[in-house]
């Protein structure tokens, strides 16, 4: 183990101390409670994991975050310089908009020592999973135990804003503030669970002392988690949840379970898709409830949608502005100044990560850390991570979860997906085939 780590961090094994394990642990696990404690806990943690390391330029890919950040700050510096083509742009948000990235350049590097090897990730996982079922309880009570708040602890330190009803109304929403960024949490955590529970089974499966009731409790946890995605009203947690089951699994389960998944989705397809004769979806369409269907093909929400709401007008109108400013961008969180003065909509962000990098900090930068995270999945598969333990199967489709829904909305600019986002890639760069045999699970 010793000189594997040593590839990663030069010549010097990574190491972490027992200050530093304690509060990585401890913030992981609070993290969806409180950014604030868990800021604290991991503030500590990410100094003790950057000492006695070799310089953290010996890994290349600190070195592209380094360029990275380069980027971002000279397109501050344009922002703040051009501030009279865009009147209406504070350039205080180019530099503000720094924040969202450049102190997690160095947590990717200083979370690795916590993070460098098939147990460390396994406690960390642990960690997110446990920290999860807060987020769980309230929701559920929020929706059908009329929980609201603003609920305060240790003088107004934490703050949860459990809206009455849900937000929107309706939806889960639990201690985040909106029912999307919920979904998002749900979803990163899922494949974890996943693990958590194969890991279980195999435990009960070879009669391991304390192996039953450990099941009980993680299948009941999934169980309460499924139902609480579900609630979400979020079709990019109901595809991520899909997603991640043959993922975790892992290739040897894909002979059966992949047929079978694609039984179970078909009354869903037929139920969903336009153009299906009455005959196959009139039937379809009794068996699925019509709160997926009609979730699934936007029925539900059709006859509310403005032109300027919809992702393929956001989208449109992103491309232009990357058009207009290539090279170095508008600054951030320009497109929630300029989109509503071009259609008269307000809308924070373009739904879409590449885009919102581009238009705020320049197209080589978003190339770059986009190209980044996908050559880091890219890596990993490619090295058989989506054939090793199941927890590094899973911490791999988590990755994969929260990259791809990133791709129609971006949840990272909630500082607890963000936190989470940037250790999950940490642990992706720590991982190294084993050189021996594979586990199944």
């Amino acid at each position: 183990m010793k000189a594997l780590l040593q590839r990663l961090d030069g010549q010097r094994p990574l190491q972490a101390d027992r200050l530093g394990w304690r509060c990585f642990q401890l913030g992981v696990f609070v993290l969806p409670s409180s950014a604030l404690f868990a800021g604290l806990l991991l503030l500590v943690a990410l100094i003790q994991g950057s000492r006695r390391r070799s310089p953290w330029w010996h890994d290349r890919v600190n070195g592209v975050l380094a360029l990275i950040a380069g980027l971002m700050v000279l397109g501050a510096a344009a922002a703040s310089l051009r501030v009279s083509a865009l009147p209406a742009y504070p350039p205080s948000l180019a530099w503000l908009g720094l924040f969202n990235w450049l102190p997690f350049f160095w947590a990717f590097w200083g979370f690795q020592p916590y993070l460098a090897d098939s147990p460390g990730r396994r406690r960390a996982a642990l960690a997110l999973v446990a920290g999860t079922v807060p987020v769980l309880v309230t929701g559920l009570g929020q929706l059908w135990l009329g929980w609201h708040g603003p609920w305060q602890m240790l003088g107004g330190a934490v703050i949860w804003h459990l809206k009455q009803g849900g937000n929107p109304r309706g939806r889960l929403s639990g201690l985040f503030d909106y029912a999307n960024i919920t979904a998002a949490w749900l979803s990163l955590t899922w494949p974890l669970l996943l693990a958590a529970l194969l890991a279980c089974w195999r435990r009960w499966r070879d009669r391991a002392a304390g192996s039953s009731w450990r099941l009980w409790v993680v299948l009941a946890l999934a169980a309460v988690q499924v139902g609480a995605l579900y609630l979400t009203d979020s079709r990019n947690a109901w595809g991520a949840m899909l997603l991640a089951v043959p993922l975790v699994a892992g290739p040897a389960s894909w002979l059966w379970l992949l047929p079978l998944l694609l039984l179970t989705l078909l009354p869903v397809a037929l139920a969903t898709l336009p153009g299906i004769p009455a005959l196959l979806q009139d039937p379809a369409r009794a068996l699925v409830p019509q709160s997926i269907w009609g979730r699934l093909n936007d029925l539900n929400h059709h006859s509310q949608r403005k032109w300027a709401s919809l992702r393929i007008t956001q989208w449109s109108v992103a491309a232009g502005l990357i058009a207009e400013r290539p090279w170095l961008g508008w600054g951030a969180a320009a497109f929630s100044v300029i989109y509503p003065l071009r259609t008269g909509r307000w809308h924070g962000h373009p739904h879409n990560i590449a885009f919102d990098l581009a238009i705020s900090h320049g197209l080589p930068a978003a190339v770059l850390l986009v190209g980044l995270v996908l050559w880091l999945l890219i890596r990993g598969a490619r090295q058989g991570m989506v054939q090793g333990p199941v927890f590094d199967r899973a911490w791999w489709a988590a990755v994969l979860v929260l990259a791809m829904l990133h791709a129609s909305d971006i949840p990272i600019y909630d500082s607890r997906i963000n936190i989470a986002g940037w250790i999950l890639l940490a642990g992706l760069r720590c991982w190294f085939p084993s050189p021996g045999p594979r586990a199944g699970v």
